[in-house]
């Protein structure tokens, strides 16, 4: 692993959005993803519903575009300017139902404490190591098992998530995380006046509604793969790194090319957490010059799909482990299965 001065200096000049590539990057989800709308619309509205459904893992897919333009605006990586990251990031939270301030806090703290056991618990994914399962009631034992399972992760939670989850603000909430909160809802509340007013609440639900869940569900699991993965770096604060947090505990998710386009490369994950301020648009480039990121084994989509049994993190081993890896009579690790 290279000195963290020396990294941070090799990808300083990828750290400059672009004001041209920024707006054809617009160009190319926004665009797209508003046509397809208005075509599964006059789809319905000509009772071809049908059609409109055959459109949606387009439209969702264009969606995931679209917060990952959110995602950079967050960071204040999309555009030069501040303020044009503020605007384009409200206007894609609204598409996405996501509250731009709101959102850009808790993930601030996920990329703050990525991989450390002693700060989990505000924008990463509920985990318990071994022991802590061990130790834990029956009653939170059962809802952490539903909570892992894959249909309530990904089918039940997105929707949870989205729907209701980013309608609120939590305790301690700034008055910049509330206005966008509010912001949001009053966005919302005004799409669903204007549609029953126009083309009816059925059809607007008929047209989102999947595309939305299909989208957060594919959103989720793009985080979820980012951090759950065997060989994942945990460490205790005191022994916590942040650059191996960031090569060890961010995957680097070699996908299809026109996949990567669609996710707006994110799966070049290890370098977005050694330097957030990286647009998307030049992640590619930026792994394609630094021999640091190209050390980073690869986790390709096929093995991606092992992730769904991890469950649980042994700070022995220092992996993740399924379920198999815990008896089922008293909750002690079988260490010979751990290394399945």
């Amino acid at each position: 692993m290279p000195p963290r001065s020396e990294l941070y200096s090799s990808v300083e000049s990828f750290g400059q959005p672009r004001q041209s590539r920024a707006v054809i990057e617009l160009f190319e989800t926004f665009i797209p993803y508003i046509a397809l709308n208005v075509v599964m619309l006059m789809a319905v509205q000509r009772g071809h519903a049908l059609v409109a459904l055959a459109l949606t893992g387009l439209a969702a897919a264009f969606l995931v575009r679209v917060f990952i333009i959110f995602h950079d605006c967050c960071h204040g990586s999309f555009f030069p300017s501040r303020h044009a990251n503020r605007i384009v990031g409200y206007a894609a939270g609204l598409l996405t139902l996501t509250p731009f301030d709101k959102w850009q806090r808790s993930h601030a703290e996920h990329h703050a404490t990525a991989g450390d056991l002693d700060r989990r618990g505000v924008g990463d994914v509920w985990t318990l190591t071994t022991r802590e399962y061990q130790a834990a009631t029956a009653p939170k034992r059962l809802f952490y098992r539903v909570f892992r399972n894959p249909f309530v992760m990904f089918g039940i939670g997105p929707a949870i998530l989205f729907v209701f989850g980013n309608r609120v603000f939590g305790a301690g909430a700034t008055r910049r995380e509330r206005f966008s909160v509010h912001f949001t809802n009053a966005g919302l509340v005004t799409v669903l006046l204007v549609a029953h007013w126009t083309i009816g609440l059925p059809t607007l639900m008929l047209i989102q509604l999947p595309t939305l869940f299909l989208a957060g569900a594919v959103g989720v699991w793009l985080f979820y793969v980012q951090h759950q993965f065997e060989d994942v770096y945990w460490a205790r604060r005191g022994a916590w790194e942040p650059m191996r947090a960031a090569l060890e505990g961010s995957s680097y998710y070699k996908l299809p090319k026109v996949l990567q386009w669609f996710t707006g490369s994110i799966g070049l994950h290890h370098i977005h957490h050694v330097q957030p301020r990286i647009p998307s648009y030049n992640l590619q480039s930026c792994q394609d010059a630094v021999p640091a990121f190209q050390a980073v084994p690869p986790l390709t989509l096929r093995r991606s799909l092992d992730s769904l049994r991890l469950r649980l993190v042994d700070e022995t081993d220092r992996r993740m482990v399924s379920w198999v890896a815990v008896n089922g009579d008293g909750g002690n690790v079988r260490s010979n299965e751990i290394r399945r």
